[in-house]
């Protein structure tokens, strides 16, 4: 690791070493990107004819104004109306239920260590699968993606809850229901017909990809291709003041005293190390569980058992990936099902699981209203047990001054360009439909 000169001499005010910190960011630990191809994925993302109603794009749970979350706990997919905290049913088309999990942040996925995605994990590389990418699909995926972000947008279109559609609405969901994802009249086809029908787009595609050009019809491949270029152009975040600090500034005293916290006493880096705070493992951490859990459509349960619906083993129960903390003062609520709308509140209760769980605040979620049982974990004294036993205790407890401290340092991660955008959010796209704005 190299550190500046100013870096080094603040290091000197308290125990922490050089050794102790991240290595700053680098333009090789990224992936690089092509800009047109990236202002191609930029109006795909934000195009709501990748829905199966052509009424929802992925910016509805990514978007910008909300540090590319959606500002509540569980979002309403299909069937909602609105945007952020703001989004309720619609009473023509009512959701089913709620999306099981919190949506997470999109900083930085182009990052080349970034190897496993989503909160349970579910998708990652693996060389000794077709494509070099492990998937739910196993022999059913398709090749063509160029990264593993670009395989991670192929489930979102094919969710009933999140963007298909329920059963029978349209042809993607009906295609979805029949068990027809790839090939002729398969969803992603479908999906792509559709983009490959508007001329603007068709000449968009020819334009980043020559082969196209030659005849060979636009795939799905193609579309998450462009918007994972995209994600990892816009979101790329490593201009921090704790990114200038670690190249030769200097933090304020609060802040300073919330890293050495962080990286020393207080045991955060044991998970959340390296570049972007994070080890990509899976703890348990006792984060308390609402909302229609990850049961399939026959169980009654609501349970969410994280790892464990991946790799079948039981000490993977409860356990969910570390998130990357990068502008994480900014993507509240906390959890994989967003229990905490406030990161000092998120902080004590990850600490102390046990307490959290027995005294947690059904009204501390930002949960649409809906009306189904988004309690049936917690109003089961053996479901919450199972959690708070699943869950890490850490040695460490922080008193007020130290959570504070921790949340200063925590202010230092947000990246300013980052959370702006590079290329911001398009005026329209190509299909003529609504931009969520």
């Amino acid at each position: 690791m190299k550190f500046g000169a100013f870096a080094i001499a603040s290091l000197l005010a308290f125990p922490l070493s050089a050794a102790d910190l991240p290595s700053p960011a680098l333009d090789t630990d990224y992936r690089p990107v092509d800009r047109t191809e990236a202002e191609l994925g930029q109006l795909l993302f934000y195009d709501p004819i990748l829905s199966g109603n052509r009424n929802i794009s992925c910016a509805i749970c990514h978007h910008p104004n909300f540090a590319t979350g959606d500002g509540v706990s569980l979002s309403l997919g299909e069937g909602g109306v609105g945007l952020g905290p703001e989004r309720r049913s619609d009473p023509k088309n009512m959701p089913e239920q709620r999306i099981p999990r919190h949506a997470q942040a999109l900083f930085n996925l182009g990052a080349r260590e970034f190897t496993v995605m989503f909160h349970d994990g579910r998708i990652e590389e693996d060389p000794t699968k077709p494509g070099g990418i492990r998937t739910p699909m196993d022999e059913d995926m398709t090749q063509g993606f160029a990264s593993l972000l670009s395989a991670q947008t192929m489930f979102p279109v094919l969710s009933p809850d999140e963007m298909a559609g329920h059963y029978s609405e349209n042809d993607v969901s009906k295609a979805v229901r029949s068990g027809r994802i790839t090939g002729d009249g398969g969803a992603w086809n479908i999906i792509s017909n559709r983009v490959s029908s508007i001329e603007e787009y068709r000449n968009k595609f020819k334009a980043v990809y020559p082969d196209i050009e030659g005849g060979r019809p636009i795939a799905f491949a193609d579309i998450s291709n462009a918007i994972a270029a995209f994600i990892e152009l816009e979101w790329r975040s490593d201009d921090s003041p704790f990114d200038a600090f670690l190249r030769g500034g200097t933090l304020p005293a609060d802040a300073t005293a919330g890293m050495e916290l962080f990286y020393g006493d207080a045991e955060c880096a044991t998970c959340h190390s390296g570049t972007f705070q994070t080890d990509h493992g899976f703890h348990a951490t006792g984060v308390p569980q609402f909302g229609p859990g990850k049961a399939a459509r026959f169980e009654s349960h609501s349970r969410d058992i994280g790892r464990m619906r991946v790799t079948g083993k039981d000490g993977d129960a409860y356990k969910f990936r570390t998130p990357s903390l990068r502008n994480v003062t900014k993507t509240a609520p906390y959890g994989h099902t967003g229990a905490y709308a406030d990161l000092g509140d998120f902080i004590r209760a990850h600490v102390d699981p046990y307490f959290a769980l027995a005294n947690f605040a059904r009204d501390t979620p930002i949960l649409p209203p809906l009306d189904t049982d988004d309690w049936w974990v917690m109003d089961r004294p053996a479901e919450v047990a199972a959690i708070r036993d699943a869950a890490t205790i850490f040695t460490s407890h922080l008193n007020d001054l130290e959570v504070a401290q921790l949340v200063a340092f925590l202010h230092t991660l947000e990246d300013r360009v980052a959370l702006e955008g590079r290329l911001g959010i398009p005026q329209s796209v190509p299909s003529g439909l609504k931009v969520d704005r």
